[in-house]
């Protein structure tokens, strides 16, 4: 392994290509790159390739394909990669309707797989299916799949990146309803972390301009913009797009319960906590015993939000110390691999907000 990641390592040097225009390129994360290079990651086959379509000539000269051939990354990884890509270059229906189970299968591993792992699985989806994107469906499945990556990430710039990359895919799939949830998810994202306000407005402006028929991305759009509202501190426009967005939700709430692409009840629930414990509002106390009582018992992580939420009333109540205190300590019980960039961002704010 040592020896192939320093063969990818210089060939990728001697094309003058640096790490990180590479994890652009590649759609895999600069630090997975670095791990590959250095023989801490095994060189996997979508790795391999994703090498060899950026550099072409530099991964033949130094035998790295033939290496690839010979089995020096599992044949049954390359063998899934090659038949998946033929299958939609033939404009084979099946192939649709493969990636549509893959991106159902996506948005409910969202809600309990760790964000390394589902980014890795991400970033090999993403290298096949950026080259299947012959038919307006396909765009918007990959609409969907790159907003997911997106929030896999770790800071909020380089989510923005890839939101608005899966914003110009949902355009080309031309479908207004993904071309509505995919700018309404994202903002929703920023909003909900705090994170880069200009750009959520922008996206939830897009959103709610697109078309006013009431929708899942409508109603993350709502969402959005009553998150920033809250952490502007304007009460009265945040408790309005609140409820404009109730309306929506009892019109287009979802029955399925564990999904990134679904709003049931206990995610409502959950959106509704974090905007009125942003807010000071007591009545957060009721949407946090709703999300509980609604929500899955195997989404440990969405009840780590919840109690974070908790922190931040206390906060916001005047007992900063234990505020600080209760959040860190639901924060440290959820297993690290568990972590996001939402629940890290919470604790900042607690703790911002104690300050």
């Amino acid at each position: 392994m040592n020896d192939i990641g320093e063969k990818l390592r210089a060939a990728r040097e001697s094309a003058g290509i640096s790490l990180a225009r590479m994890a652009a390129l590649s759609h895999f994360s600069k630090g997975h790159l670095s791990n590959v290079e250095a023989g801490r990651r095994t060189a996997t086959a979508d790795v391999m390739i994703a090498y060899e379509q950026v550099l072409g000539d530099q991964m033949q000269r130094r035998g790295l394909i033939a290496g690839l051939a010979a089995g020096v990354v599992a044949p049954a990884a390359v063998s899934e990669l090659i038949h998946r890509g033929f299958t939609a270059a033939l404009d084979d229906p099946a192939a649709e309707e493969q990636w549509r189970e893959r991106a159902d299968n996506l948005g409910r591993d969202y809600m309990s797989v760790g964000a390394g792992e589902l980014q890795e699985r991400l970033a090999s989806d993403l290298v096949v299916l950026q080259q299947q994107l012959g038919t307006p469906t396909m765009w918007g499945l990959a609409a969907r799949f790159l907003s997911v990556y997106g929030k896999t990430t770790g800071e909020a710039r380089e989510a923005i990146r890839w939101y608005r990359m899966a914003a110009v895919a949902a355009d080309r799939s031309g479908d207004t309803t993904v071309r509505v949830w995919v700018r309404g998810r994202a903002a929703l994202a920023l909003g909900y972390e705090g994170a880069a306000l200009a750009v959520a407005q922008d996206l939830a402006d897009q959103a709610l301009t697109l078309t006013e028929r009431p929708s899942l991305g409508r109603l993350n759009a709502l969402m959005a913009k009553a998150q920033m509202a809250g952490v502007r501190g304007e009460r009265a426009a945040a408790l309005a797009h609140l409820d404009t967005a109730r309306r929506v939700f009892d019109q287009i709430g979802s029955t399925e319960l564990i999904s990134d692409f679904a709003v049931p009840e206990w995610r409502m629930a959950t959106f509704t906590s974090m905007l009125l414990a942003r807010l000071g509002d007591p009545s957060a106390i009721d949407a946090q015993e709703w999300s509980d009582r609604t929500r899955p018992a195997s989404l440990a992580r969405f009840a780590t939000h919840i109690e974070m939420h908790r922190g931040l009333m206390l906060v916001r109540f005047g007992d900063q110390a234990e505020g600080i205190r209760y959040a860190r300590s639901a924060l440290a019980k959820l297993p690290t691999a568990k972590h996001s960039q939402s629940l890290r961002l919470m604790l900042r704010e607690v703790e911002r907000t104690a300050a």
